[in-house]
């Protein structure tokens, strides 16, 4: 058995999915559903934590670190709309949704990093994955628009990549990662389905399965890097 696992996020679409998964797989002594409620999913524990909350994550690891060693971490978060669509134009741009992305989408993975890298195990592979999009990569925007979102997660690859260069010092075997999922059919892609060519838009199901396979794949020299659902790098 592979330590214990844990999923923030563990109540949407991808990530109860990816709980599911890991649970059916049976790879791990203990598998963490953490959410908002703390809600058990498919025989995994729940535990509460909130990534706008840092005392919460801070107790959630806490418990976490009193089990197995942590040896893969998805955080399996994000927001896009929520009461707030894309802004199609710089004349469009709130700060307080600015604001808003940033602490969903870049300050809550890193504080979850904060508390639970230092579980990780330094003798072994272990992982941290977080999700990202290819809309957050800076080479390949050719549309613009978009704005708190993309640089939202843009943000989250630059902490992925610093947090992989930290953690290749004292745990040489770990991988840190971004995951691109695709266009999944949830509510953060639900007002956004319509023009997504056919055969690409994804169950939940089907991403946490592709996702979960690009994870076990990756090397420490992958570490740092975003990958797509089919495990093609997303250009930075």
């Amino acid at each position: 058995m592979n330590g214990s696992a844990v999923v923030i996020g563990a109540t949407g679409g991808i990530g109860r999915a990816m709980v599911e998964r890991i649970v059916a797989d049976g790879a791990f002594e203990t598998v963490w559903a953490v959410s908002r409620s703390g809600a058990d999913v498919a025989g995994a524990q729940g535990l509460a934590a909130d990534l706008e909350d840092e005392a919460s994550l801070a107790s959630a690891a806490e418990r976490i670190g009193q089990g197995p060693a942590l040896t893969l971490i998805v955080v399996a978060t994000g927001v896009l709309h929520d009461g707030r669509q894309p802004e199609r134009s710089f004349r469009q741009l709130d700060a307080e949704h600015l604001l808003r992305d940033y602490r969903v989408n870049a300050v809550g993975p890193a504080l979850a990093a904060k508390h639970l890298l230092p579980l990780m195990p330094r003798d072994r592979r272990a992982v941290f994955a977080a999700l990202s999009a290819r809309v957050g990569s800076i080479a390949d925007n050719r549309l613009g628009g978009w704005h708190a979102y993309r640089a939202s997660k843009a943000a989250l690859n630059m902490i992925l990549r610093n947090l992989s260069v930290e953690m290749a010092r004292s745990h040489p075997q770990a991988v840190i990662a971004g995951l691109h999922p695709g266009t999944v059919a949830t509510d953060l892609s639900a007002p956004f389905q319509k023009g997504v060519a056919q055969g690409k838009l994804f169950t939940a199901d089907h991403s946490a399965e592709r996702l979960l396979s690009v994870l076990s794949d990756l090397t420490p020299a992958d570490s740092g890097g975003v990958f797509a659902w089919d495990g093609a790098r997303v250009p930075e």
